[in-house]
């Protein structure tokens, strides 16, 4: 193997590289990324980068490039296996014995929404510093979406003095991963700093002047004035180049238990890696699994085979209202919760998630010391 082309320069690109290199490869390098900056971190995009707090140039994640060619602000726009050519948007080929799939997601956007200024998704460093520069004082935000990205927004902008109100479909924040009485009590940090939380209704419409958003109509007929809206309701995979490649797409790029699709002369991490597990097929969106299937995916695509297995760790935090929430483990798959140290009233504690008395997942808050060396007991899930 000769040359590998790394599309995405995201985290898990950038691990992919710096993984080739640890790995021993020592050929070409190509690395493609849509967005015309070096890699960065996003978890600050949410948080201290969109109160100020972080200045841009802090968000790096290396200042090291491994010997790679970085094709920055250039899109690939298709791919052929059978000849390892990654065509980009500036109609230039690059072709590769080997192809890492990174290209992440991109998130889903409100219908109805395009032309409305005020408007926002928060994925990329440019949405951030979009979304940042409305937030100006007095301005009243609407969060649609209560997940982990509505979440810190909405937090964020607290923190700023502003008039917050989040909206969420579901009945209560967060149930399909944490379970009804965990998710209630994300809803309680919500409400504990003066958040206005609609749960149970959804998005009917907006109200705009002609150009710009002025408030959000929800289905019970509720009219929430608006100066700002963001939409925190998750992401889609990328993977629009990869069509008529031969490859198994849905929702994501279809992949073994090796983060290997198909082809052994291509692999994919991250958002966009839906890899096989004992679950089925299944699709993370979060910085650890980014981090972290690199690893094996650049030692499968070496060796020209599925030699190894991914084994997640399953961890996520997320930081909200001055509070640390970590995650690690199966969450979903529990048939049982117990609280083991502390108290949720106290917003300090440490819940155990159970499958036939095994334990299988956890989630703290503010906890951190505790659930390290409990993370450490947890056996992954493949």
């Amino acid at each position: 193997m000769r040359t590998v082309a790394v599309v995405g320069a995201s985290l898990a690109g950038l691990r992919s590289v710096q993984e080739l290199r640890s790995q021993g490869f020592d050929g070409r390098i190509v690395v493609i990324g849509e967005e015309p900056h070096a890699p960065y971190d996003r978890p600050p995009l949410s948080k201290a980068f969109l109160s100020g707090a972080l200045p841009a140039a802090d968000l790096a994640l290396s200042d090291d490039d491994f010997g790679a060619e970085w094709r920055l602000g250039v899109r690939a726009s298709r791919l052929d296996p059978s000849s390892g050519s990654v065509f980009l948007s500036t109609g230039e080929v690059v072709r590769a014995d080997g192809v890492v799939i990174a290209t992440g997601g991109r998130p889903r956007t409100l219908p109805g929404t395009a032309s409305l200024r005020g408007v926002h998704a928060l994925r990329t460093l440019d949405d951030a510093v979009a979304l940042r520069a409305e937030l100006l004082p007095g301005a009243r935000v609407v969060v649609v979406g209560a997940g982990w990205i509505g979440a810190e927004v909405a937090s964020t902008c607290r923190s700023l003095g502003l008039d917050v109100t989040v909206v969420e479909a579901a009945a209560i924040p967060m149930e399909r991963a944490l379970g009804p009485v965990l998710g209630s009590l994300c809803a309680d940090l919500h409400a504990d700093h003066g958040v206005d939380l609609r749960l149970g209704v959804g998005v009917e419409s907006f109200a705009h002047n002609g150009s710009r958003v002025t408030g959000v109509v929800l289905h019970d007929g509720t009219h929430l004035p608006a100066d700002v809206v963001v939409a925190g309701i998750g992401v889609e995979p990328a993977v629009d180049w990869l069509a008529g490649s031969g490859l198994a797409l849905d929702n994501g790029v279809l992949c073994d238990h090796g983060c290997v699709t198909s082809l052994p002369s291509v692999v994919a991490v991250g958002d966009v890696a839906r890899y096989r597990s004992s679950r089925g097929h299944v699709r993370h969106e979060h910085w650890t699994n980014a981090s972290e299937q690199p690893v094996v995916a650049v030692r499968n695509l070496l060796a020209g085979t599925t030699a190894e297995t991914f084994r997640p760790s399953g961890y996520v935090w997320s930081d909200q209202y001055g509070v640390r929430l970590q995650l690690a483990g199966e969450t979903g798959g529990a048939d049982e919760v117990a609280v083991i140290d502390g108290s949720p009233d106290d917003r300090r504690f440490i819940a155990e998630f159970r499958r036939a008395g095994r334990p299988i997942g956890l989630l703290a808050m503010n906890n951190a010391k505790l659930f390290g060396r409990l993370r450490r007991r947890l056996t992954a899930v493949p």
